[in-house]
């Protein structure tokens, strides 16, 4: 019964149908590792998948599908279920490659497809050895049986094609013995020892324990190498899950200098290092320039152009008041990427966390349009041949300038972050300044457009906030502007009146929430029906609101007052969007980057990979096997040599359009060598018994 169920196991393990499943799963799995992006940070997989898909997807491992143990696990069985059925098939196909068939009966030679008789002109040892002089002569391998019912000469060619399933199975298992010493398999045999345990990646490189970090002889890793201008770096950070650990190098790297150069639209054409590499063990130092494809290997490492960061850019920050009551610039001052510096002010104390900066942003700012209903012709034919990634709209990339993220921390610990561009952004031919905020990573960041004026300021959007959300200026914006729509006649004071208590209380209900504030009156005073135009009532009001507070705020500036036209009146409209969005800003300063100073970083991939040769060599041996299958065809050609008949038959390992062709062939050429003229009937090579 023991010895049943182990010959059960061993023949599903070397079955073909239990290794074709095996290639089935991990092709699925590689297709959903080229789907998902590998190895990001968690928070990116939480944004992009949500709270409910986030954690199944983490339990299944399709962030890292290469390292999961479900695929380390499959990929070790089929590199047992490969080598099974190479010691499987490896007696039965070695004793077919050496067997010669010289045993072979005339009724099973007759039985084949291809068989043929004549009547040869020489007969006995002379007939023999004109047919083996013809086998040798066409490349082939035989052996002679002199038998009672004649002489049997089998010939064989092409056997070494059998060779190509040992190269194509050898080189499956020598690709996945690769992968699995290229993957985290040592790394996670480490931490399943106990010796190594990932840490937090928020700390300080010198404040990791030793427990967080790989010697030098770690066989197999890949990790990130960060290393600022002017700055040096000797370990490499590997990422487990949300955690890290840290590689020490045998080496230290030190960036000289990081050079990217850009395509017009902005787009990064080339980035490379120049590094000074100085050796632990023996002190050298060299310099080298790694590109992106252009590596570097050194004792066994090998370091790759990955990609680049901020290294320390110095920011010159100006702090916009939002507090009511209090306009112009509260804070002007400057900061590095990557400190984190306190903001203190009478009526607020933050800590502000510079997190990012990057001088090229490159984005897609076409306005799209249905290009299918205007398409005729061959250019709607166009939009469905090549790439499925095709929009119905060429792209408008291009570089909007620099930007930086930054968090401002409150004294409770809570930390709201910010994205904020330096330069100001067109949208339908009206000019913006933006910054996007957010809550938590796991959100997408909700972009603020503060409007510019005609002369390219945003001073005058600060301005305005300060007049419509001061309580102190309602009275007097709302008297101007019921006394613009109905005059100063006395006649009309009870309207006017009326109209300025209306428009003071329209203010006052949009400084508590924008918009929001507005709609939840309408809802709870005014009938169904009724809302919409009452909506359009209230719009029309603020519209007149906000351009008598622009006259007020340029009056009280001493500067000539201005004449409403439509680009104004558009300008008004972006202004009122504006303040409702300000007010869930969250923070009570906006921060406008002046100048900079940029400093670079590159990111260096550092890797020992012992698998690679592995891989590469089996690599070679598959093309070489699946050549040596499709290529080299393996044919057997029996002549069986009676008194007064010469029976030819031929047999092939695969149906292949040239067998007929060339069967008859050796069948004319023994016609030859026997000492007949060959036939002229297309029929000799395939009729089943053919005399002469």
């Amino acid at each position: 019964m023991q010895r049943g169920t182990s010959r059960a196991l061993f023949e599903l393990l070397s079955s073909m149908r239990f290794a074709i499943s095996l290639l089935t799963i991990l092709s699925i799995a590689s297709v959903i590792g080229t789907v998902i992006k590998q190895n990001e940070p968690f928070n990116a997989y939480l944004n992009q998948f949500g709270p409910f898909w986030f954690p199944v997807f983490d339990k299944l491992g399709l962030y890292s599908v290469y390292n999961a143990p479900w695929f380390v696990v499959i990929l070790a069985f089929l590199v047992l279920s490969t080598s099974l059925c190479i010691v499987r098939q490896t007696a039965p196909m070695l004793r077919e490659m050496r067997h010669f068939r010289e045993h072979a009966r005339e009724a099973s030679l007759r039985q084949f497809g291809h068989q043929a008789s004549f009547a040869p002109a020489l007969e006995g040892p002379a007939a023999v050895e004109r047919t083996q002089a013809y086998l040798t002569q066409a490349g082939f391998r035989f052996r002679t049986d002199a038998r009672s019912d004649g002489t049997l000469v089998a010939a064989k060619q092409g056997s070494t094609g059998r060779l190509g399933y040992f190269l194509a199975h050898g080189a499956i298992v020598l690709i996945c013995i690769g992968g699995l010493l290229d993957g985290d398999l040592p790394l996670r045999i480490q931490m399943w020892a106990g010796d190594k345990q990932p840490t937090a990646g928020n700390q300080l490189i010198a404040g990791i324990p030793d427990a967080a970090r790989m010697s030098e002889s770690n066989p197999s890793f890949r990790g990130n190498v960060f290393i600022p201008e002017g700055r040096s770096a000797n370990v490499a950070v590997l990422a487990v899950g949300d955690n890290i650990l840290l590689q020490e190098l045998p080496f230290t790297i030190s960036l000289k200098k990081f050079h990217i150069d850009h395509y017009e639209n902005g787009m990064p054409k080339r980035f490379a290092s120049d590094i000074l590499v100085t050796d632990d063990e023996s002190g050298e130092s060299f310099e080298h320039t790694i590109e992106v494809n252009k590596p570097l290997e050194h004792r066994g490492i090998t370091l790759y152009q990955s990609s680049f960061d901020d290294g320390g850019s110095i920011l010159e920050l100006v702090g916009h008041s939002l507090l009511v009551g209090e306009a112009g610039k509260l804070l002007e001052f400057k900061a590095e990427v990557g400190e984190a510096r306190r903001i203190e002010h009478p009526k607020f104390k933050y800590t502000l966390e510079l997190t990012n900066f990057r001088a090229f942003n490159v984005e897609e700012m076409g306005e799209g349009g249905n290009a299918t209903e205007t398409a005729r012709g061959m250019a709607r034919l166009q939009e469905h041949l090549g790439s499925g990634a095709k929009t119905p709209h060429e792209k408008d990339l291009r570089n909007i300038g620099p930007s930086y993220t930054f968090k401002l921390r409150d004294e409770a610990g809570q930390a709201r972050e910010f994205q904020n561009y330096m330069l100001p952004i067109v949208q339908g031919g009206r000019w913006f300044m933006y910054s996007g905020t957010r809550d938590a990573q796991s959100e997408p960041f909700r972009y603020i457009r503060l409007p510019l004026d005609e002369d390219g300021r945003i001073d005058t959007w600060f301005a305005l906030r300060q007049m419509m959300f001061d309580p102190e200026n309602r009275a007097e914006i709302a008297a101007r502007f019921a006394a613009r729509s109905f005059g100063l006649d006395d006649a009309r004071a009870q309207m006017r009146d009326a109209l300025a208590q209306t428009a003071a209380h329209t203010l006052t209900l949009f400084a508590d929430r924008g918009y929001e504030s507005v709609g939840r009156f309408l809802e709870s005073t005014v009938a169904a029906g009724e809302q919409e135009r009452a909506a359009d009532v209230f719009v029309k009001i603020l519209q007149g609101l906000a351009w008598e507070a622009w006259a007020l705020a340029r009056e009280r500036s001493g500067m000539t007052p201005l004449e409403l036209n439509q680009a104004r009146a558009q300008y008004l409209n972006d202004t009122l969007a504006a303040l409702s969005d300000s007010l869930f800003y969250g923070v009570p300063v906006f921060l406008q980057l002046m100048s900079y100073e940029e400093r670079q970083a590159t990111v260096l991939q550092a890797t020992r990979s012992p698998g690679q040769p592995l891989v590469y060599l089996g690599s070679l041996l598959l093309v070489l096997g699946v050549f040596a299958m499709l290529y080299i065809r393996e044919r057997r050609l029996f002549v069986l040599l009676k008194p007064n008949e010469a029976l030819v038959a031929m047999s092939s390992n695969r149906k292949a359009m040239d067998v007929d062709e060339t069967f008859q062939r050796h069948v004319d050429g023994l016609r030859a060598a026997l000492g007949t003229a060959p036939t002229d009937s297309p029929l000799a090579a395939t009729d089943p018994v053919r005399g002469s």
